[in-house]
């Protein structure tokens, strides 16, 4: 596989036949990527990126806070205490039309 430089953050690389990529060394100390951490590679606009899997999270977990409002608390424990209250409201409505004098 050859490598040439083009600039310290870009280098151009070859494939090999079977689809692999090195990634010089020159750009995994530019990223900040070392051995043994998890990467992810996706295509975006028809580019192939790869990221740090903590970068892709940090970015995913700014993206929820941002659409729930920093909304805090658990989604289902919101569900429970919704269904409760409408238990609440169904028994009570049960009870006003059951607790008239005999017919």
């Amino acid at each position: 596989m050859g490598v040439s430089a083009l600039s310290v953050s870009q280098v151009q690389v070859t494939a090999t036949a079977d689809g692999r990529v090195t990634i010089p060394a020159t750009l995994r100390k530019a990223a900040g990527i070392e051995a043994g951490q998890r990467l992810v590679v996706y295509v975006e606009d028809g580019r192939v990126v790869l990221e740090q899997w903590e970068h892709l999270l940090d970015r995913v977990q700014s993206r929820v806070v941002a659409a729930t409002g920093a909304h805090t608390g658990l989604a289902s424990e919101e569900l429970i205490a919704e269904r409760r209250a409408e238990a609440k409201r169904e028994d009570a409505s049960a009870n006003a039309t059951t607790d008239g004098p005999p017919a």
